[in-house]
Parts: C-alpha cells; structure tokens; sequence
C-alpha cells in the first residue's frame, strides 16, 4: 500500500502541473494588442446599445452566469438586470450620452479587468418642455472572460456620484 501511494501521489501531482503548463501555453501566441482592442470593442458596444437607448445584442456581450453589480446593488445576473432593470430604465429615457469616456484593460488570459471612467447626462422623458436631467461622474469595472474566441464580460460593477463630487 505504501508502494501505491508513492507512486499515485507524484503521477497526480505531475498531471496537474502539466495541465497548468497546457493552460499557459494555450495563450502564448497570443497578441495582447489585438485582445485589449476586442475587450475596449466589448466595452464600446455596451456603452453604445445604452447610448442608442437599445438592448438589442446586449445579452450576448455577456456570459450566461454574469453577475451585474450597480452603486451598491446586487442585480443578478446580466439577463435579470436587463428585464428588471435596464430595459424598463431605458424606455423611461429621452437620451442618454457618455462622455470623456476612457477604457483601461489588463489581459491575464483567459480573462481581462477593465476599469471605465466617464461622465454621463440622461434626459427622462416628461410632459414638461425639457425633461428631469441627471448629470453625474461614473466608474465601472468589468472582468470579462475569453471563450470559443471571443470575449464576453462575466462581472461588473458600475457607480457614480454627483457632478460636483471633488474626489
């Protein structure tokens, strides 16, 4: 028995050390430019479906089991947060315009962390001539994964407070 034991113990351990050299040499050709471009291009089509007012497409920029994350709520997953959340939200709204929008990523593949600053304005739909307008600063944060050659995002996290907010 004690034979088994010292045989089955370095045969696992050198399987699972091989497994994770495979894991890492699945990436080594990979051109960390033209990744970081897919994951801003990710990013992008989000910020423009909501610009547009439209969820067309939007489920598929997301993995199946996201997690959705906004000014410390807990909205579930992508496709929950679209039916619950931001579909109603996004009928309710006249416009809805990004600005000085800027994308950071760092690629660790298989995943990649992006860090979105910004400034946004949303005029809500009213009987009064110009409607309620809201202005603040926000933050996102999104993780985002790599599968079947393509980047979907798997968590994010957005806030934002008021325009005169100094920090």
């Amino acid at each position: 028995m004690k034979f088994q034991k010292k045989i089955i113990l370095p045969a696992v351990l050198i399987t699972f050390i091989l497994s994770a050299c495979n894991t890492t040499d699945q990436y080594a050709n990979v051109n960390l430019s033209e990744e970081e471009t897919k994951v801003k291009e990710v990013i992008t089509t989000y910020k423009n479906g909501i610009e547009a007012l439209s969820v067309e497409g939007l489920n598929e920029l997301f993995l199946k089991d996201s997690e959705v994350f906004e000014s410390g709520g807990d909205e579930g997953s992508f496709s929950h947060y679209l039916d619950h959340h931001l579909a109603p939200e996004l009928e309710a709204f006249e416009s809805f315009d990004f600005n000085d929008h800027k994308i950071k990523v760092k690629i660790d593949m298989p995943y990649a962390f992006t860090t979105e600053t910004y400034t946004f304005k949303i005029v809500v739909k009213s009987d009064e001539p110009e409607g309620q307008v809201i202005e603040r600063k926000g933050v996102a944060t999104s993780v985002l994964k790599f599968e079947n050659d393509q980047w979907k995002i798997m968590k994010t996290h957005s806030s934002s407070r008021g325009m005169s907010s100094s920090h």
